[in-house]
């Protein structure tokens, strides 16, 4: 039977960039002529997606898939944990929700997952000849090395040999690698054949020293310093640069960052007008006066709604509802443009609130989750929008409430609200957003905006691929990959 070589990029700590050398390790390999796939045992992401089989997996194995040239499969993530609290989590085995766990409970439980984690990955090692393992956090958090199965753990079950990264733009990358191996178990340092710097800027000459005095204390090479490199490609980390308020462009699109803000990728095409700024506000006084406002998706409606409301927020956006700016909710942002949200199960805390009272829908929520594909063409819209008619669109719904929402689009006025996550993924629909926005400004749209999203992406992938593999000792790389452990 078919075994795959694997290799696992661990990382100092969350953010070292982890989840991008991945892509780019599987582009690199895939380029080589390889068949290839990502996994990672465990993520804990609020970004998710539904796969062609209707089952949900974290964003991060989505776009390694693709820079991978394959079909996601949530046997890529077997388990994904998306945060309710700021101590528990919904968890999702094999793509389908097994329950909220407080972290304590989870902590003892997850032993119990090893047998799925298992055959996820043996079953993608039987059908491929490389695959690429991402690590979580950092494998020298102590109080959390018992029993684990995302770092070192997942490392001895495939029997991996590990890439440590490190985050030089963060400062202390020295002392984060040194520190990491120190912490770790004599056969654990074992498994950690080569080190890397990530997000190195300026002139690599000047680390030269460095890097040979971290070789003799580790006693393992360097595999090479990565640049900073700017690519447009989705990340799901809540560290994530889109998350900030940027400088206003022509048009301003304003997207509220709820506190458990998911999906928040499915914005993305708005970045890529040179035009256009897609701002993530968390105040009234970063919010301004856009253009459009969306409401995004959102692991626990009911409880950001209340900090929309306590924030001030939910005011301003009536009032700019009010004097005909576009708002547009995506999945959660739709439930709380709603009249009302109950909870008679307790799926969210229970209770029922009052909505914004913008869309005419009420939203029941019950422990029962829709996932599905769907796709279509836009039909029916007035307004602003009303471009948008004729253009198809594909995308996925993941949602605890159900609203009798029955068309893609729900429209009320300047009001538009949807249940699909990547609705403006398609070519041609956020051309015709931006067109619509620039039209009610008085403002030209340049037809040289338009492009071919999917082969933008493949441009994105192979920058990435590109870079890394001239920054990697590629020879290194492949030499650990044959060897093992």
């Amino acid at each position: 039977m078919k075994k795959a070589k694997p290799i696992m990029v661990q990382g100092t700590m969350s953010n070292a960039g982890k989840s991008l050398l991945c892509a780019a390790l599987c582009r690199i390999f895939r380029q080589d002529g390889y068949s290839v796939a990502p996994f990672k045992s465990q993520n804990m992401a609020l970004n998710s997606y539904i796969t062609s089989e209707g089952l949900e997996m974290g964003r991060a194995q989505v776009v390694q898939a693709e820079a991978a040239g394959v079909e996601p499969s949530v046997l890529m993530n077997p388990i994904l944990l998306k945060p309710t609290t700021d101590v528990g989590s919904q968890v999702i085995v094999n793509g389908e929700v097994r329950g909220n766990m407080p972290a304590a409970d989870y902590f003892r439980y997850k032993k119990e997952l090893i047998p799925d984690i298992l055959r996820a990955y043996d079953t993608l090692a039987s059908q491929n000849d490389i695959i690429v393992i991402e690590g979580a956090g950092s494998p020298a958090e102590i109080n959390l090395k018992a029993d684990d199965i995302v770092n070192m753990g997942m490392a001895k079950m495939a029997r991996s040999p590990v890439l440590l990264v490190g985050d030089i733009d963060r400062g202390g990358v020295f002392a984060q690698l040194y520190g990491t191996v120190a912490l770790l178990e004599p056969e654990e340092r074992r498994m950690v054949k080569a080190t890397v710097i990530n997000k190195f800027r300026g002139d690599v000459s000047i680390l030269a020293p460095g890097l040979d005095q971290l070789r003799d204390l580790v006693k393992i090479p360097c595999a090479g310093v990565v640049p900073y490199v700017t690519v447009d490609i989705d990340d799901e980390d809540s560290l994530s640069e889109r998350l900030t308020a940027g400088a206003r462009r022509e048009i301003d699109i304003a997207v509220i960052s709820l506190p458990r803000i998911s999906n928040f990728t499915d914005f993305s095409p708005f970045s890529r007008f040179s035009t256009v700024s897609l701002r993530y506000v968390k105040n009234v006084f970063e919010l301004g006066n856009p253009d459009m406002i969306i409401l995004p998706g959102t692991k626990s409606t009911i409880s950001d709604l209340k900090w929309l409301r306590q924030s001030g927020l939910e005011a301003r956006i009536l009032k700019e509802a009010s004097r005909g700016v576009p708002v547009f909710g995506i999945c959660g942002g739709l439930q709380m443009l709603g009249n009302t949200l109950s909870d008679p199960e307790g799926t969210e805390g229970g209770g029922e609130m009052a909505g914004m009272g913008l869309l005419p829908v009420d939203t029941v929520f019950s422990k029962d989750k829709t996932r599905a594909r769907t796709r279509g063409e836009f039909s029916g819209l007035a307004g602003v929008f009303s471009g948008l008619n004729g253009l198809a669109f594909s995308g996925y719904e993941i949602h605890m409430g159900k609203s009798g929402v029955n068309a893609p689009v729900l429209e009320s006025g300047n009001v538009y609200g949807s249940y699909i996550h990547g609705l403006f993924d398609e070519n041609g629909v956020a051309e015709a957003v931006v067109s619509a926005l620039c039209e009610r400004r008085g403002l030209p749209f340049d037809p040289e905006a338009v492009f071919d999203l999917r082969e933008y992406k493949e441009s994105q992938y192979e920058r990435l691929a590109k870079t890394v593999r001239e920054a990697l000792d590629m020879d290194l790389i492949y030499k650990i990959l044959e060897e093992g452990i």
